[in-house]
């Protein structure tokens, strides 16, 4: 059986990202300060349409979604034809095995965000972090990773250069396919999502108002 086409992909994405969007509710926490990597200046929000304004999570859901389709073709490109590269990936992740990873099996809208919060403004110490329990629970690796010749680091260069194309074309194809949902994207958010920032505006500038 074929694969699905990365139009499918993307439309399959899509539904599923439509699916969630009447689940979103806004955070009551404070916001975090830090800038989100992989949203900021990222080419699938401008090709999906959405917003600059738009909550943050709402963004992170869909570009997560369209960054998997883009991870998985990478990896199946690079399976099939890098193989200096691939026995790099397959050894690292070896070398990571049976620790503790606080990210694994996230939900699409929560992935690649930092799991740790910021400290507050008491400047109080956290117990603990997620970050620091698997460095923890990390186990130690048993036999160092042999060195590379310098033909390998030659050549595993090549072929990281060659992922990094595939990626910017997959990439590439993915937001031609995105903007076929820009409506639908679009329709959701101002339904769904820009009432619920309207109320928690109304509802702030209510707050804010002086007595009389």
């Amino acid at each position: 059986m074929a694969a699905p086409s990365l139009e499918a992909q993307v439309g399959a994405a899509v539904d599923a990202w439509l699916e969630w969007v009447p689940k979103w509710v806004p955070a009551a926490h404070r916001g975090r300060p830090r800038l989100c990597r992989r949203c900021t200046g990222s080419p699938i929000v401008l090709a999906s349409g959405i917003a600059a304004d738009t909550p943050h999570q709402v963004k992170h859901a869909l570009v997560s979604r369209m960054q998997r389709i883009i991870d998985r073709a990478v990896d199946l490109y690079t399976s099939e034809h890098l193989p200096m590269l691939q026995a790099e990936l397959t050894g690292a992740d070896l070398w990571k095995t049976g620790g503790y990873d606080p990210v694994a099996g996230l939900d699409p809208e929560f992935d690649g965000i930092d799991p740790d919060p910021e400290p507050d403004e008491s400047g109080q110490p956290f117990l603990f972090t997620l970050g620091g329990l698997a460095e923890e629970t990390r186990p130690e690796p048993t036999l160092p990773r042999p060195p590379l010749s310098e033909s390998e680091k030659q050549q595993l260069r090549r072929e990281v250069e060659l992922a990094d194309r595939q990626a910017s074309s997959v990439g590439n194809e993915v937001c031609f396919a995105l903007l076929m949902h820009q409506a639908r994207i679009q329709g959701a958010i101002a339904r769904f999502v820009e009432p619920q920032v309207q109320a928690m505006l109304d509802d702030l500038s209510k707050h804010l108002e002086q007595p009389e």
